[in-house]
């Protein structure tokens, strides 16, 4: 790659992950907000609720809310994209592996890919723009490349 088009990318990065980060989290609290308040369709899109207290339905919709919120601002975004990964990847294999092997065929896809962004949240961080720097200071700065490191005395 070019210089000045990977100098562009290298600074971009933090950027790109936090606006990354920003839409996954507001789609994912969407999704929360939609079953817990039958807001913006409701449950399963017919404009109701899941009743309060429910399994799996409830605690999904509240992990979905609470975790997506807290990525979305990037406020504790790594344990927060951690349990919506694995909330997430709990619900693909109990309610729709068992129907078909790919995701298209079984309606998966929504929650395989939110565990798999959610995943890739957890290991880069929250990139730019995250409420942890304003209230904690907490510098989540990717680290440097290996070839860039200096080499450790052994």
């Amino acid at each position: 790659m070019s210089a000045p088009l990977t100098s562009f990318t290298d600074k971009a990065t933090p950027h790109a992950l936090a606006l990354f980060r920003v839409v996954v989290g507001l789609l994912f609290a969407c999704h929360g907000a939609s079953s817990l308040f039958g807001i913006m369709g409701g449950a399963m899109g017919n404009g109701s609720t899941v009743p309060a207290g429910s399994w799996p339905g409830w605690y999904a919709a509240v992990i979905q809310l609470a975790g997506g919120v807290l990525v979305m601002t990037g406020l504790g975004t790594r344990p927060a994209a951690f349990i919506s990964s694995g909330s997430m990847a709990y619900a693909y294999f109990t309610m729709h592996a068992g129907h078909a092997l790919w995701p298209i065929q079984n309606g998966g896809e929504a929650a395989a890919m939110f565990s798999w962004a959610f995943l890739l949240i957890f290991f880069t961080g929250p990139g730019a723009w995250a409420l942890d720097r304003v209230f904690f200071g907490a510098s989540d700065a990717a680290p440097a490349p290996a070839a860039e490191r200096e080499p450790s005395a052994a």
